[in-house]
């Protein structure tokens, strides 16, 4: 049982029918890329729910009346190389004005530990509300170090999203940074002996980009 108060783990019954779909070995490359789209969306709205709005006018074929919108260039994306590029789109069909960044992180697969290679972020990133993505939280090293980095350079508002995670991943991330909100949508029974996720899905960028 997951039980940390930064940690919201989704129990929406049009998640779970689409990760059934998505961890299928014969679902294709196509089908699994729409599939991560569709699941980040749901994601993104129900992650949104303490979004900071401001009050505008709005002239409606009636009357002018007062209404309230997330502020323009509010929001940023950052994915981690590669497999977070995945979930872009998601989050565009929810802000479609947002500015992306990009964090690459490899892992060393002798010591599983994550080293960063690539950080290019946009302008004014610092004053943004940013959401952090990746659809696979393993061991966690990647989260963290991705999330240190973008702290490093000012950003101060970060929502952490992923599809798959396992419980060591998590505790990690909740553990090294409790001041961001951890967003999950299923959270997988373990790690095996290659810092893989179990039953997991495989590597979510080789399928995503039909690589191996």
């Amino acid at each position: 049982m997951i039980s940390y108060p930064n940690v919201f783990v989704f129990d929406h019954p049009l998640i779970k029918h689409k990760v059934s779909i998505l961890r299928d070995k014969n679902t294709g490359m196509k089908e699994f890329r729409e599939l991560i789209e569709e699941i980040t969306t749901i994601m993104t709205y129900e992650s949104m729910r303490d979004v900071k709005l401001e009050a505008v006018e709005v002239e409606t074929p009636l009357e002018k009346t007062v209404q309230w919108r997330v502020p323009e260039e509010s929001i940023a994306i950052v994915p981690i190389l590669r497999a977070g590029l995945g979930m872009v789109n998601g989050v565009h069909k929810v802000f479609p004005t947002a500015r992306v960044g990009h964090i690459g992180m490899y892992r060393d697969e002798a010591t599983l530990e994550p080293h960063e290679y690539y950080c290019k972020l946009p302008d004014g990133i610092e004053s943004k509300t940013v959401f952090l993505v990746d659809p696979m939280l393993a061991t966690g090293g990647s989260a963290c170090d991705a999330l240190a980095a973008l702290k490093k350079r000012g950003v101060r508002h970060i929502k952490f999203m992923a599809i798959i995670a396992a419980p060591q991943g998590i505790e990690a991330v909740a553990k090294a940074h409790p001041d961001v909100p951890i967003y999950i949508s299923t959270v997988d029974r373990c790690l095996n002996e290659n810092g893989y996720i179990l039953p997991g899905l495989g590597d979510a960028g080789d399928r995503l980009f039909g690589t191996k």
